[in-house]
């Protein structure tokens, strides 16, 4: 995925050094989780059911755009049934010796989390439905005359698989989850309780005003909210202040190029091409993606959700078109009707 060094929200897969960042932040419990409060009501009795029957839980299908916390979810969910969760990704998982050597390593009751399970490849998926529905894979060995199926059984296992893009799950495989929950945006509130959280877990205090304006360009996501967290405290620090201020927050935010709707460089140059170079579309989303440098999928699970949830652009037929509220917000004027 193309990567914008100057955007604060690229970067759906994250470097070593974010993640080891993120891992104090995360929840241990589902109490602990912050928002998607129906998500966690009914996984909780999922989660119960499963244990009462003392049986593994049914197959967990989490989509929705980055940063809504899906994988935080998958360890808080291992965490509730107390089994062990082995972690991959769709485009880790090369041959389907790799799937087999993961599935036959799980424990009664473990958990394997596929993130981007969309990207997995078609005979990966296929070794799947065998081992999702009745827990057993069949592999070929050999070569030639000396081909031939072996049959091996797994143990009863829950697959948690997280996607940005559901629409590309193929029917097959997405009918196998048994639960499928989509996490959506945060509110301006929860974001500030996650801030809040975050902030004592970097040791740093935060004016409550300026909590709520993080809280408020951090487009939903927690994830971003978190960076933000992270890069104010940086300018905060270096003022030498003890409590992030307001002042400060907005100063830091500012020089980051986060406007107040929480849009970046990213979200306006994508607007501004189909504005400047299309009268406001609609255009195709290969030819936008061509006309920004971002690929398709980074703009199909990273930008285009918030733009459209907020209003600045619309899924037409034929293209993309941006709003009146996108003229508006990037002080544009209308074309002539």
């Amino acid at each position: 995925m193309a990567e914008d060094d100057n955007s604060i929200v690229s970067g759906e897969t994250q470097g070593q050094e974010e993640k080891q960042a993120e891992f104090p932040l995360r929840p241990q419990t589902l109490k602990e989780y912050l928002g998607q409060n129906r998500v966690k009501k009914e996984m909780a009795v999922y989660i119960k059911a499963a244990k009462k029957r003392d049986e593994a839980l049914d197959h967990v299908l989490l989509y929705g755009p980055p940063g809504l916390g899906k994988t935080t979810l998958a360890f808080v969910i291992a965490n509730e049934l107390g089994v062990h969760l082995k972690s991959t990704s769709g485009p880790a998982i090369e041959k389907a010796g790799d799937l087999v050597a993961l599935l036959t390593d799980l424990d009664p009751g473990d958990i394997l989390f596929i993130d981007e399970i969309h990207r997995l490849a078609k005979p990966i998926e296929e070794v799947l439905y065998s081992a999702m529905e009745d827990y057993y894979v069949d592999i070929v060995i050999g070569e030639g005359q000396t081909t031939h199926a072996v049959h091996v059984p797994l143990p009863p296992f829950t697959l948690v698989g997280a996607t940005t893009l559901a629409g590309q799950l193929s029917a097959p495989l997405r009918g196998r989850f048994g639960i499928v929950e989509h996490l959506q945006y945060y509110t301006v509130e929860e974001l500030e309780k996650i801030i809040s959280r975050s902030s004592k877990v970097f040791n740093i205090q935060i004016d409550p005003q300026a909590a709520h304006e993080l809280a408020r360009r951090s487009r939903g996501t927690p994830r971003v909210a978190n960076r933000l967290l992270r890069r104010v405290r940086d300018f905060a620090q270096v003022k030498g202040e003890e409590i992030i201020s307001f002042k400060t927050t907005t100063d830091s935010l500012r020089q980051l190029q986060v406007d107040d709707e929480g849009l970046d460089q990213t979200d306006r140059k994508i607007l501004r091409v189909i504005i400047e170079k299309y009268h406001g579309g609609p255009v195709g989303i290969r030819t936008l993606a061509a006309n920004t440098g971002e690929d398709v999928e980074t703009i199909q699970s990273l930008y285009e959700p918030y733009l459209m949830q907020n209003g600045f652009l619309l899924m037409t037929p034929r293209g993309r078109m941006v709003t009146e509220k996108a003229y508006s917000h990037l002080g544009l004027p209308l074309p002539n009707k």
